[in-house]
């Protein structure tokens, strides 16, 4: 993929702090609901994390790790993660129907097509062999069995692509939002 890409792509980080900012606004969390939303969002973390550790960009057609199971395994780790926040924040139903409502609509409208522009790089990059994983392999939510095919099969997880691709900023920008939340639940007693 090109350095600028579509004005989605480089917007998308931007517009999830933003709706993020808004989540906090607007939330009401408690303990229980803390609780939940972190223990789901520390499980988007991890898919990202494995995620990064197995993705060569543009070098190789990644097939190992998460990608073996979902196509888009980061954005699914996005997907699970911004579910978690989601819990996090809401302090009861209407409230989570209110957030998840714009939570959806950030991510259908935002990651979906960047996944469309992703997927036609891809298929130029690397061609039938694209093709044959892209028919194999769900474009988010996963596959129950690996996928099989491709010379990437036993490739590990490597910390260094991990560092390189600088995944551990999720972990930070978590840890803030989440600590905001708990700052807003404990300054609501």
């Amino acid at each position: 993929m090109r350095r600028g890409g579509t004005w989605v792509q480089r917007w998308r980080v931007p517009l999830g702090f933003l709706v993020a900012a808004l989540f906090i606004v607007l939330a009401r969390p408690r303990p229980l609901t803390l609780a939940a939303g972190g223990a789901v969002a520390v499980c988007g973390l991890l898919v990202r994390a494995w995620a990064s550790g197995h993705i060569r960009k543009n070098d190789a057609l990644a097939v190992s790790g998460p990608y073996a199971y979902s196509r888009n395994p980061l954005y699914l780790g996005t997907f699970i993660l911004g579910l978690g926040f989601t819990v996090a924040a809401a302090g009861g139903w209407l409230l989570f129907f209110v957030l998840g409502g714009i939570f959806a609509a950030l991510f259908l409208g935002i990651y979906l097509p960047v996944m469309r522009v992703e997927a036609l790089t891809l298929a130029k990059l690397f061609g039938e062999d694209y093709e044959r994983y892209a028919a194999a392999v769900p474009l988010l939510f996963p596959r129950l069995t690996p996928y099989g095919a491709g010379d990437g099969r036993g490739l590990k997880f490597d910390m260094n692509l991990y560092l390189r691709y600088r995944e551990y900023r999720a972990a930070l920008g978590l840890l803030v939002g989440w600590g905001a939340l708990a700052l807003k639940a404990f300054l609501a007693k």
